[in-house]
């Protein structure tokens, strides 16, 4: 047998120009040495030499490698396996920041713009007299509700409350006591200051407040999700590669053009076992990642209603429409209560005769125009959440089976075809295949895998966190992503890859800087906890008679929403 085997190598070295009778003899590596960059032609000897100095590809044959090129297939190697890694998931990235960008660019700036255009439409047919003015302070609001919503430290009870505070002069003007001129500056400021106190608009502000921040949890969580989808693929695209890594794909890519073959590939088996154990801690990921794709998918199905930021933001309009009914129907209550504080009403001095509307403001407002607006299907937020999500199940076996696939579609022979085991060419490949993960690598013949990652560790505990929350889990004294993470943003960080004397790092993987990844932003320990009071109708008592005084309206959001400050505050549109 040892006769055979051989018989068979010299016959594939002289095929390959290795015979000691060939005139090109290392002619073919030559050609790919330079085909590929792979380094100076001139490290390459002129004829095949024993390989004495060599410690990855040794052979009892001549050779074609010297240890500099030996050196130089190492990096090949390793940089061959990280681009075919970059490439399985550059789809899956651009798909995940393609709709980041829509959700918080050009799909939210235009569910903003409709939203803000539907109230002052409500306003110019309900409210005509005031209608104008009223642009200015709803402009306000939906800018600071974009903010809000794209991660602003903004109180959003302030903020609507705000609102309220300078729409009440104009309903108090216009529709409350209408007179032949506006109300002077002092007294106008009188009235909104009263605001808070006469309560004119019931429970409205608090159920604004309510439902922005309730919508809002949901979007600034998908938000939040995305963006650490971005951050695994970033750290899984520039993993680093152990020393026993590095010499494996050496010998599986490189080792056979030293003897010539610089056509052969890895047997199939063979093929798994390196990239089994190369990529072992990646596999780890599969279960947090098919977790997070299901995740997502439970809350989008929950994002409906109260929890669907685009019907909230598009039924502002009815909102207010209501509340400022609210007002005009307790006119002279209010009123009362306005004189007490500001005095009889204060105005400018006439300029010219105006003909009040407020029967035909009051007879628009009972036949409740918004009713009539249309909400625009097209290129809504739900329906481009359904299609990401449609897309995204097809990667939801990314990390799993990844080696597999790499193996199969790029780098394995063919069933049925001669293969290089690692020493010689093949029929088949003879050693035990290991299956993925880190456990498995114990018996892998080809790698020899010491432990988890610790950069992949770090991705898998933001991927636990981030499930949690999605699935509406609460995560008492966890604190921020912050306090499980280390190695993202500008901090330092941990090596990725096993560690060992010879690289250079601490034995728990500690070390210098490597790459940087993208920060994920802070979110509280519990984002979506139980709130007791949901206001979901538009009833509004009188205001003396109102308990809806907004102690829940925050939904928990002091230490409790996330501190999402996204990359893309700059792209906010002047709304």
């Amino acid at each position: 047998m040892g006769v055979l085997w051989t018989n068979y190598v010299f016959f594939m070295a002289c095929c390959s120009g290795l015979g000691f009778g060939s005139p090109n003899r290392c002619d073919e590596v030559r050609k790919v040495f330079q085909l590929r960059q792979i380094g100076p032609n001139q490290l390459l000897p002129l004829s095949p030499r024993p390989g004495l100095d060599l410690q990855v590809c040794m052979s009892k044959n001549l050779t074609c490698c010297t240890k500099k090129m030996e050196e130089k297939y190492q990096v090949a190697a390793r940089r061959d396996i990280q681009n075919l890694v970059q490439t399985s998931s550059s789809s899956l990235k651009f798909l995940i920041s393609r709709n980041v960008a829509a959700f918080q660019g050009k799909t939210f700036e235009v569910l903003m713009r409709q939203a803000e255009n539907h109230t002052n439409a409500v306003f110019q047919e309900s409210y005509r007299n005031m209608a104008d003015q009223a642009v200015g302070p709803v402009r306000e609001l939906f800018t600071d509700i974009s903010l809000f919503l794209l991660g602003s430290e903004l109180n959003i009870d302030d903020l609507v409350q705000r609102f309220f505070d300078a729409l009440f002069p104009l309903v108090y003007n216009h529709l409350m006591n209408p007179g032949l001129s506006d109300l002077s500056p002092g007294y106008a400021e009188c009235v909104r200051s009263s605001s808070r106190d006469v309560r004119p608009f019931g429970g409205a502000p608090s159920l604004l407040a309510d439902q922005i921040a309730r919508s809002g949890v949901s979007g600034k969580l998908l938000l939040q999700a995305l963006h650490l989808g971005i951050e695994v693929i970033n750290t899984t695209d520039h993993l680093q590669l152990s020393r026993e890594c590095r010499r494996a794909l050496l010998k599986m890519h490189y080792c056979p053009h030293c003897q010539g073959l610089t056509q052969s590939k890895p047997c199939m088996g063979y093929c798994l076992n390196v990239m089994r154990g190369c990529l072992a801690s990646m596999a780890e990921i599969d279960t947090h990642w098919r977790e997070f794709v299901r995740s997502l998918e439970g809350l989008s199905a929950r994002m409906h209603g109260p929890q669907d930021l685009e019907q909230v933001l598009l039924g502002v309009h009815t909102l207010l429409h209501d509340a400022v009914g609210h007002a005009q129907k307790n006119g002279p209550r209010l009123s009362a209560q306005v004189h007490k504080l500001c005095g009889p009403p204060s105005r400018k001095p006439a300029q010219s005769v105006r003909i009040q509307h407020s029967s035909n403001s009051r007879n628009s407002r009972e036949s409740n125009p918004h009713n009539t607006l249309v909400r625009v299907s097209g290129d809504s937020l739900a329906v481009r959440r359904r299609d990401f999500l449609n897309s995204l199940r097809l990667y939801r076996t990314l990390y799993g089976g990844l080696a597999d696939q790499l193996c199969v579609s790029e780098l394995a022979s063919g069933d049925g075809l001669s293969c290089w085991n690692g020493t010689y060419i093949v029929k088949s490949y003879t050693l035990r295949v290991v299956g993925n993960g880190i456990k498995a690598q114990s018996a892998n013949p080809e790698v020899k895998v010491k432990g988890a990652d610790p950069v992949i560790n770090q991705i898998i505990d933001k991927l636990k966190h981030i499930n949690q929350l999605l699935q509406g889990k609460s995560i008492p004294k966890l604190g921020s992503l912050d306090q499980i993470e280390t190695g993202s943003g500008d901090a330092e960080g941990r090596y990725s890859g096993d560690c060992d004397d010879e690289d250079g790092c601490g034995g728990s993987g500690g070390g210098e800087v490597k790459r940087k990844v993208s920060r994920v932003s802070k979110f509280g320990p519990d984002v979506t906890g139980d709130h007791k009071h949901h206001h979901h109708h538009h009833h509004y008592p009188p205001a003396e008679d109102s308990e809806m005084d907004g102690r829940s309206r925050s939904l928990g959001l002091t230490g409790a929403i996330w501190v999402l400050i996204l990359p893309c505050l700059h792209m906010l549109m002047a709304l």
